[in-house]
């Protein structure tokens, strides 16, 4: 997002330091959007990738399930299950030497990557999402700068940046946010006459509170909500509006979601979280334990359609080089296959792909071992992998933040991967 920092530990040790790395040059990018990709529960990196040999779980013969085809960067292979995304991988970095110390355990890992720190009881901290949509702000009245297609939690949420910088969440890509829709029987005067009610409720509350700011943070996010239910934030959501033939290019639900991400990116919206966290196709999603492993495959190629055909319309749409595409996961998987055949948590080495973003596209960052167990060149820590996104979008990785009156840098320590820079 190196490891986290503990409360009077190394975070501490951060705030002393960040002033003069603050004030150091970064790699600028110049992507002005985020498309993060979610594969909750932990997708197997040498069963996507970063293949190895061929293991087999019957035999428990350590290795990747499936055999390595070549892509479009030379000397790079991924497992064939990515067959289109092969084809279009010179429009991509993978960061191959991720890896963390957290606890192999899905909640800590999944905050861990999500806010490049360890929870310290005193910070709340914020997410990627959060920190993207304080830099940036909104590209457009009435745009929120933070959307996430999948279901809320405090791991993707502002943390001490406050309520303004969250995000609007929705798990229907038809409908959109469900608390943006006006029900049929409230007419527009109806409307009107509730919201002039509101104002009123809300002018006198404020007046009485002027000093409460979660009060005022609270009454902010109102106001919002009303001007994106009025603007062309909901416009994004009919994706009706889109020719038949790609919105089957792009394929069932996750891939349904990627077209949308695209058209919240061409409304102006700043971060996009995508989650792909469809475990009923598999009965666990990537959360490939026992019997999860055995259906794997079809994960990795629906995965593979969707992403394959993102990059492709950003890059027709002219919107590839201003938008960074990130596929994450909390952690990867060891090369060993458990009693059931499948595979247990592993954080000592994963994959973060990046793509677009006006990046040095069409190479793999860092090596692992033989089996993918372990970082060999070019270790990565998730604050690099946090540090490299946000110099992608045109952030300063150590500027400080502020909670209160104790500074807080953007990423802890982070150093951005520099061959990913032109």
């Amino acid at each position: 997002m190196g490891a986290g920092a503990t409360a009077l530990g190394l975070s501490g040790f951060s705030s002393l330091h960040a002033a003069p790395k603050e004030r150091r040059e970064y790699p600028k990018g110049k992507a002005e959007h985020c498309i993060f990709i979610w594969l909750g529960g932990g997708a197997a990196h040498i069963d996507t990738w970063d293949p190895k040999r061929l293991g087999d779980p019957v035999k428990k013969l350590a290795g990747s399930a499936y055999p390595a085809i070549k892509t479009a960067i030379p000397g790079v292979q991924v497992c064939e299950h990515l067959k289109h995304t092969a084809d279009v991988l010179d429009r991509f970095i993978l960061l191959r030497t991720v890896n963390h110390t957290i606890i192999d355990e899905h909640s800590a890992a999944t905050n861990f990557v999500h806010t490049g720190r360890k929870p310290t009881g005193t910070i709340a901290y914020p997410s990627i999402g959060s920190l993207v949509a304080h830099q940036k702000g909104s590209a457009g009245s009435g745009i929120p700068p933070y959307v996430l297609i999948g279901y809320p939690n405090l791991m993707r949420g502002p943390g001490f940046l406050g309520a303004k910088h969250g995000y609007v969440y929705l798990t229907d890509t038809e409908k959109g946010p469900a608390g943006l829709t006006r029900p049929p029987y409230v007419t527009t005067a109806r409307q009107s006459d509730r919201e002039r009610l509101l104002e009123q409720l809300r002018t006198g509350y404020r007046a009485r509170n002027p000093y409460d700011k979660t009060i005022a943070e609270y009454d902010d996010a109102v106001g919002a909500s009303l001007n994106l239910a009025k603007g062309d934030f909901m416009q994004a959501f009919q994706l009706s509006a889109e020719p038949t033939t790609l919105r089957q290019k792009f394929g069932d639900e996750f891939g349904q979601r990627c077209l949308l991400a695209r058209r919240l990116v061409q409304t102006g919206v700043r971060f996009v979280e995508v989650s792909f966290n469809l475990n009923f196709i598999n009965g666990t999603g990537w959360d490939t334990h026992n019997q999860g492993q055995k259906n794997q495959h079809i994960l990795i190629q629906q995965l593979d359609q969707a992403l394959a055909m993102l990059v492709l319309d950003l890059e027709k749409n002219r919107l590839l080089d201003k938008t960074l595409v990130v596929v994450a996961s909390e952690f990867g998987r060891p090369p060993e296959f458990d009693g059931g055949g499948g595979r247990g948590h592993w954080g000592k080495s994963f994959t973060i792909a990046l793509a677009g973003g006006g990046l040095k596209l069409g190479q793999a960052i860092g090596e692992t071992d033989e089996l993918g167990k372990l970082p060999v060149k070019q270790p990565l820590s998730v604050p690099d992998a946090h540090a490299t996104i946000h110099c992608a979008l045109g952030i300063n990785p150590a500027r400080l933040l502020y909670d209160g009156d104790r500074p807080v840098p953007i990423t802890d320590m982070g150093e951005p991967a520099a061959q990913a820079f032109a």
